[in-house]
């Protein structure tokens, strides 16, 4: 897969920036904010606050599922 479109966000556990994350699944919050959660493929799981546009952009390359 294309790590390029990949939602990137940091990881708490190993303190390490701009972690693509696998298997994001996408959120609508109770304010109607995007939120992103996965895990960066060493069991560590990730979460990350999204734009509207980053959110429907990584819905539109497939990098991501629907939850909402």
């Amino acid at each position: 897969m294309d790590t390029s479109k990949m939602i990137k966000a940091y990881c708490l556990k190993t303190k390490e920036k701009n972690v693509p994350m696998q298997d994001a699944v996408i959120t609508k919050t109770s304010r109607g904010g995007y939120m992103a959660s996965g895990h960066d493929g060493k069991g560590n799981k990730m979460a990350a606050i999204l734009s509207e546009a980053k959110a429907m952009q990584a819905l539109k390359d497939g990098v991501a599922k629907k939850d909402f």
